[in-house]
């Protein structure tokens, strides 16, 4: 999936797009000479993250040395290049912009609606961080909800493949003013960020974050969407607090029973089916989760813990439950041989376990 989208996304076929591009913007744009910075002997062993930078660079010494007359030239280039591939655009602001601030501010906001300016502000954060604050704050009041993302996406403390901003690890605390401005937000898209940002905090202020939660919840429809997905990891890991928030609660009168796995050994790529009855005694809001056992290279277990449904049951219902789990190697998990152990949750309680054997598949000598 990496490969294909390494591939996909920083190519020959953008390189061309962006060639004829600036040539229209600048006479003496040298089509050659990009190409060739572009693709230099190492192309093709560059990762995603690796070839974004290497067009930037390249940009670089093709465009205008003076900045704001490259900006300029981007500006007019930006709106014909969108998803991944615009990344190259407020990268290039990351990199020449930090000695121009209010060119570069502007300049992030106007490209993240056709991309996203995410990774750009994180060299803001670091070079001036009360400043950058200040700049998210007022971008969350923005009527662009692209531009109002970015106030919360790119001041997250954990965003995945930004730059780490350790101010903002330290204390996330410090963004709380942005999130308040966007917790009622009409574009799901903003809303979805918001508890992105709020999930990372839970990783490094649990309580605090949790305290927030509890202020937030019950309030507002859109509100409430956020805080439920914003504690998601608290609710994989049976966080007691989080569980309780929801109303989610351990109850002597929930059981599970008749749980049945088939096969009880496979091989590495097969699936396994299994079903149980889980049975209440009073009316209460249910969230069914099971647990993967995997066994590691070095001979250990850890657990991943699947989502199966929520549910409110009534008092006295008997609900039947069925799942088939693959064990497929994927580019972000291998599987190795040994016994596994299926678990049922609810509500963050191991209601029922069972174990079965996976087997390395055997290899044809012929």
């Amino acid at each position: 999936m990496a490969e294909e989208l390494r591939k996909s996304v920083f190519n020959e076929e953008l390189i061309t797009h962006l060639s004829d591009a600036f040539s229209r913007e600048m006479s003496s744009f040298d089509k050659q000479a990009f190409h060739e910075l572009v693709f230099q002997q190492d192309w093709e062993d560059l990762g995603l993250k690796e070839r974004m930078r290497r067009i930037t660079l390249s940009m670089h010494e093709v465009l205008p040395g003076d900045y704001k007359e490259a900006l300029y030239i981007l500006y007019k280039v930006a709106p014909t290049v969108g998803g991944l591939q615009g990344t190259i655009f407020p990268d290039y602001v990351e990199l020449y912009g930090l000695n121009d601030w209010e060119a570069s501010i502007k300049a992030l906001a106007f490209f993240t609606p056709f991309s996203t300016s995410e990774f750009g502000v994180r060299p803001f954060l670091i070079q001036d961080k009360n400043r950058m604050l200040q700049q998210m704050i007022e971008w969350a009041g923005d009527e662009n909800h692209h531009i109002r993302r970015l106030a919360s996406e790119g001041s997250r403390p954990r965003l995945p493949w930004g730059q780490s901003v350790p101010e903002l690890k330290q204390d996330p605390k410090q963004t709380l003013p942005i999130l308040e401005q966007l917790k009622r937000d009409e574009s799901l898209y903003v809303r979805k960020s918001v508890a992105n940002h709020l999930n990372d905090i839970s990783y490094i202020e649990k309580d605090w974050m949790l305290d927030v939660m509890k202020k937030w919840y019950g309030k507002d429809v859109k509100t409430d969407w956020i805080v439920k997905h914003a504690c998601r990891s608290l609710l994989k890991k049976g966080d007691p607090e989080a569980l309780s928030l929801f109303g989610y609660g351990d109850d002597p009168g929930v059981s599970v029973t008749e749980l049945s796995l088939q096969p009880h050994t496979i091989t590495i790529g097969d699936s396994i089916d299994f079903s149980f009855e889980l049975s209440v005694e009073k009316t209460m809001p249910l969230r069914i989760e099971y647990g993967i056992h995997y066994v590691k290279a070095k001979g250990n277990r850890t657990q991943k813990v699947f989502m199966l449904k929520n549910v409110q049951a009534k008092a006295g219902q008997t609900l039947t439950v069925t799942k088939k789990h693959a064990f497929k190697d994927l580019s972000t998990r291998k599987h190795y041989s040994g016994t596994h152990t299926l678990s049922v949750i609810v509500n963050g309680v191991v209601k029922a376990e069972a174990d079965f054997v996976i087997e390395q598949r055997l290899k044809k000598l012929f």
